[in-house]
């Protein structure tokens, strides 16, 4: 991009960082492969900078080169200068000697990257990563290590077990705790962060965004925050970059960019993120895709899908246009693009929706207990953990209670999506539904036949346990670890035909895969069907996973995070086609999912229902709009505020109301309501007595929450308050 006209943005005079016509380049097989491109902007001192941008788009070469680690055969050229103080000499950071590179990293520019697991060294404690980080800068260990304790302290953890632990005795969410502090024990005063939250859950998510905005202050820190989840850091951040496809796009303060754009990608990004409260019909996906880093269109990288583009656009490079104060924009168009792509972050549906009712007077209800597809009574999956050699000599094990005494029918054409925290029985329920895993207790029926009689072949049997198998399909949450890398497309969709529909012919068999791979969107359909899996986009493989599931016809599809993986600007046209399908094929879903906005949309858009989950229990369950719009359950309503607003305006980054931010053992969870350990309306009543959903003479299929609050006459309203405790800390691994 020419960055020939451009005008540094006021309040620039004390940046901290530096990039001028900073690019990356890989040469891959003589083609060189652009991955970031003439990029320009500041990282001020003091400031909060969300990188956003989908994946791919060069959000991590960009943080990369700031500390000049970009992997060989990578090629960084441009300039990087790293301001250590406002007076001080810049250091021209990729004229530095490898000596000069292992100071400067870590010690004045530090880095958290995305998974905090594959970060740590297992065989070492994680105390063990600090000595060794100290020692390897020639700092004094011992007062180190006191640096280390606050730092955990601060962030919600307990230091002397922490330090004692090893990475895979510690949840995710405390993994990456662990790892920001480490990132800051030689006192940077620059944190380069990589997408830190983007593998944890909403509570935690929040959690950590209210954590590091604490130690901003305390420490006087500099951040750079990459994420593609536009609304995660757009109320933290005090200016927001957008890249597309290698290129800075827009750069301007975080609200006057969600509220007025100029630039028609940044409003189209902005349309397409699933939030909790707009209206459905304004989220609207992104036509086309991103090029490819070795074929990137010349002129405007946009052009190709952009509204506004024209002949010019197609030629020549955009110059930055200052559109208003601090906010610059890339687009020739840029007056253009508030008219073109129309968005309004205000506008809002889902509030005044909660408490209307359905569409019978009486309110929400279902068809009649014949178009019962799948039907769960009192469920529970508890899973053996052998706790070392000597329990597991003697047969001694405590059990992992997955999902206990659930209650839930399925019906026809329905979706039910399932929501709540890692490790809190979602996945397992789902393959509980569709027959995958067999219950400890209680019972599966589909259409009314057992599904584990039908297995064992126990009893008179209505339905045999091979059309109940084909009947019920999954889609994991990772379609390219789910798809043989070795075998095409095509080979791998033919395989369920040959075991289920021997007699097919391999015309008719071909007929219906190519029929298929059309009608979701893969065209043309032989072309790809004779790709192998790592020739596809993740939204690709992500589609051939759906037509593997139906090309059996089923009746149920379990639906495994099936969208968190894909970027926000795939995951609504994701979600359309499951529902347009749906339709189509009279399918009922069930979606999993940790994200409340996504589950929303579907749920929303589908008549569904919204499930809510925590330490094996659904504690709510109802429609999208009474269940988000109204929620009863405290734990509903924290999951809501851990929901991140897209308009900055209305985020509060603040402690989250919670007693404490990890999610109890499911060894051992909890007695009474199991979510009381954490619940800021807690009382006496609630450490003794469990809450039920429903009551005893029918399952709860319409509205319910379990939690004694919803009770009028209920003993919690004369039971003691809980003392306040201290503050919140570490309870148990997930």
């Amino acid at each position: 991009m020419s960055q020939d006209t451009i005008s540094m943005p006021a309040g620039s005079n004390d940046p901290i960082i530096e990039a001028r016509n900073v690019n990356v380049t890989y040469d891959l097989e003589n083609q060189d492969a652009m991955v970031l491109d003439d990029v320009d902007v500041d990282l001020r001192r003091e400031e909060v900078l969300g990188v956003v941008g989908e994946s791919g788009s060069g959000k991590s070469m960009l943080a990369n080169s700031m500390m000049d680690a970009v992997q060989q055969p990578g090629i960084t050229t441009g300039e990087i200068r790293y301001h250590p103080e406002p007076d001080a000499d810049p250091i021209h950071v990729l004229e530095l000697s490898d000596e000069e590179l292992r100071s400067l990293r870590w010690e004045e520019i530090s880095m958290v990257f995305q998974g905090a697991l594959s970060s740590f060294n297992p065989t070492l404690t994680i105390g063990g990563h600090f000595e060794e980080t100290l020692e390897a800068h020639g700092y004094d260990v011992e007062e180190g290590m006191e640096r280390a304790r606050q730092l955990l302290s601060d962030l919600y953890l307990e230091p002397d077990r922490v330090l004692e632990s090893y990475s895979h005795e510690l949840s995710g969410g405390m993994s990456q705790r662990a790892l920001i502090a480490l990132s800051l024990v030689l006192e940077p005063k620059v944190l380069l962060m990589d997408e830190p939250t983007g593998a944890l859950d909403l509570l935690m998510q929040r959690s950590i965004l209210s954590l590091l905005e604490d130690l901003k202050e305390k420490y006087d820190l500099t951040l750079l925050f990459i994420t593609h989840d536009l609304p995660l850091v757009a109320g933290m951040a005090d200016r927001l970059a957008i890249l597309y496809a290698f290129e800075l796009v827009e750069v301007g303060p975080s609200e006057q960019l969600v509220r007025n754009s100029e630039h028609p990608y940044t409003r189209a990004l902005l349309r397409a993120v699933p939030n909790l409260d707009a209206p459905l019909e304004t989220m609207q996906p992104i036509g086309g895709t991103a090029p490819n880093p070795a074929h990137v269109p010349q002129g405007c990288h946009y052009a190709p899908r952009c509204p506004l583009s024209t002949e010019e656009c197609h030629t020549d490079d955009p110059p930055w246009f200052e559109v208003a104060e601090d906010q610059r924009s890339a687009c020739f168009h840029h007056d253009e693009a508030a008219e073109a792509v129309p968005f309004d972050v205000t506008e809002t549906a889902l509030a005044e929706m909660a408490g209307e009712e359905g569409p019978d007077s009486d309110g929400w209800s279902f068809a009649s207990d014949e178009d019962v597809v799948m039907s769960l009574e009192d469920v529970s999956v508890h899973f053996d953990q052998n706790e070392g050699l000597v329990s597991s000599m003697f047969g001694e094990s405590q059990p992992v209670r997955a999902v206990d005494d659930v209650s839930l029918d399925i019906r026809e054409n329905d979706v039910v999506a399932l929501v709540g925290e890692s490790g809190c029985g979602k996945t397992t329920l789902g393959k509980t539904v569709i027959g995958v895993q067999r219950p400890t207790h209680g019972s599966v029926s589909y259409r009314g036949q057992d599904v584990w009689d039908a297995k064992d072949g126990r009893g008179d049997l209505d339905i045999p346990h091979s059309e109940i198998r084909r009947a019920l399909q999954i889609i994991h949450q990772d379609p390219g670890a789910a798809l043989n890398p070795n075998k095409k497309v095509l080979t791998s969709l033919e395989a369920p035909l040959k075991k289920w529909e021997p007699d097919m012919s391999i015309e008719d068999r071909r007929a219906r895969i190519f029929g298929l791979l059309d009608r979701v969107g893969m065209q043309p359909p032989q072309d790809y069907a004779h790709r192998f899996p790592h020739q596809l986009s993740g939204g690709e493989q992500q589609r051939v996973a759906l037509v593997r599931a139906l090309l059996m016809n089923p009746d149920v599809i379990l639906a495994d995070e099936a969208v968190s993986a894909l970027d926000v600007s795939l995951r609504v046209e994701t979600m359309d086609l499951l529902l347009e399908l749906q339709q189509e094929f009279n399918t009922s879903f069930v979606f999993i999912s940790h994200t409340l906005s996504n589950a929303r949309y579907l749920a929303e858009k589908a008549d569904g229902r919204i499930g809510i989950m925590y330490l094996g229990e659904i504690v709510e369950i109802g429609p999208p709009e009474e269940v988000l719009g109204n929620p009863q359950h405290p734990y509903t309503k924290v999951l809501r505020w851990a929901t991140a607003d897209l308009d900055p305006s209305a985020q509060e980054i603040e402690e989250p109301p919670v007693r404490s931010i990890d999610i109890p053992d499911p060894v051992d969870p909890p007695a009474g309501c199991r979510f009381h350990t954490r619940c800021p309306e807690a009382r006496e009543v609630c450490t003794r007595a469990a809450p039920d959903l429903g009551n005893d003479e029918s399952t709860p299929q319409v509205r319910a929450a379990a939690c004694h609050r919803t009770e009028e006459d209920h003993a919690y309203w004369d039971s003691k308050p809980l003392p306040e405790e201290q503050p919140m800390v570490a309870e148990a691994d997930d």
